[in-house]
């Protein structure tokens, strides 16, 4: 790949345009309109300035890699560029016009890539004449610090497609795992739970600040409910949809979700969710008047350690999950994908990391306590119940895995 194209110059569109200029890679940015292109450019220009000023680069090489990102609101450019990333609007028909589109421009041996995080490759590769040369690369925000990338792949993706993707973006210095198509993907399907428990803490009457504090202290970056703002509850409220159509009620976000997200907080870019922000986004204290919209009606306190594995041990119970139903290939791709794209605790390994220290029997027992006292979110997935009756790990001692 020695030059890249970019649909859609909005904020992840702008990371990972920047992110390849940082490689001297050659980028041409592509949207409808010159105010878009304008805005996408100087994102662009805002990453690099931050590098300038914290003397990572010179400014001759923050020059040399501004010049090589180029827009337009035509296809001009595209007709000799071996790799496309798409990032634009959540939407199929939008993601399905501009496939159409730009497959007019395009040579027959390049690359359509989706950014998407929701919608199945699968579903967008039904729009090309080429599926086969249809994959996913799911950046994580913000695309030039976030480490991890996940390159989505269908029964239909042609292998020497895969190892282009993965080499590209080990290129671009993201560290890569390749997964099979499904709803949610890896990532954003094992962090649905976690933040799906955290919320009916909440509902329970559980303080904002007690289930944040508690999944500090297991070794998270930031707290549950701090990340829903931080992401974004619309965002949130879209992805969670696609994951309870796809699994049912395990996936099903609390309607109290639903609630808080039409009294118009959005989180953090809204400057109102579950904290207070000040005018420059910086985050305060709690908004106490949230806990109106949300179904308790009296305050109500759980153990730290019971927070932690109701969170925590949703999270890991999925992970299995998708490793039983060969969305990932192997538990470090699994470890690797929670770590680096949602902050696992590094110094617990990730979720199967996690299951060989504490055991599955004992992970199997506390998931049961769990599922107990509330039916139908904790039941322990098929591998991991094989896995503590037979006394397995998913490491050998050797740490390579099984």
């Amino acid at each position: 790949v020695n030059q890249l194209g970019v649909l859609g110059t909005g904020f992840m569109g702008a990371g990972i345009a920047a992110v390849a200029a940082m490689q001297g890679i050659p980028v041409r940015f592509k949207d409808t309109k010159h105010e878009q292109v304008a805005h996408g450019l100087a994102a662009v220009r805002a990453v690099l300035q931050e590098r300038l000023a914290k003397n990572q680069i010179t400014r001759q090489q923050f020059a040399d890699q501004l010049s090589l990102v180029s827009g337009t609101i035509e296809y001009t450019g595209f007709g000799h560029v071996p790799l496309v990333i798409e990032a634009v609007f959540e939407d199929i028909a939008v993601k399905h016009q501009v496939l159409g589109e730009i497959e007019r421009v395009l040579p027959p041996s390049a690359i359509f890539a989706s950014n998407t995080s929701t919608i199945p490759i699968a579903t967008i590769a039904d729009g090309s004449p080429r599926p086969e040369r249809v994959i996913g690369m799911h950046f994580f925000s913000p695309v030039q610090k976030m480490p991890l990338l996940e390159v989505i792949v269908t029964p239909r993706t042609a292998p020497e497609v895969v190892a282009t993707t993965v080499a590209f973006g080990r290129r671009l210095g993201k560290t890569v795992i390749v997964v099979n198509d499904s709803p949610g993907f890896f990532v954003n399907r094992i962090l649905a739970p976690y933040i799906n428990e955290a919320a009916r803490m909440l509902d329970e009457g559980v303080a904002i600040e007690a289930v944040d504090r508690a999944l500090l202290d297991f070794g998270f970056p930031v707290g549950p409910v701090t990340l829903l703002d931080e992401v974004g509850l619309d965002i949130a409220a879209k992805s969670g949809a696609i994951m309870a159509k796809a699994f049912g009620d395990r996936l099903k976000a609390p309607d109290s979700l639903a609630r808080i997200l039409a009294a118009g907080r959005l989180g953090r870019k809204s400057k109102k969710g579950f904290y207070l922000y000040d005018a420059k986004g910086q985050k305060g204290g709690v908004d106490e008047s949230v806990y109106a919209l949300v179904a308790a009606t009296t305050r109500a306190d759980l153990p730290r350690e019971e927070i932690q594995r109701r969170c925590a041990l949703a999270m890991v119970n999925e992970a299995v999950r998708c490793l039983e139903e060969n969305i990932v290939r192997a538990p470090r791709d699994g470890d690797i994908g929670a770590v680096f794209g949602i902050g696992f605790p590094p110094f617990r390994g990730g979720p199967f990391r996690y299951v060989d220290a504490v055991g599955a029997a004992e992970v199997v027992r506390r998931l049961e306590e769990l599922e107990a006292r509330h039916p139908g979110r904790f039941a322990p997935c098929g591998l991991l119940t094989k896995m503590a009756r037979e006394g397995r790990r998913f490491y050998p001692a050797t740490g390579k895995p099984v």
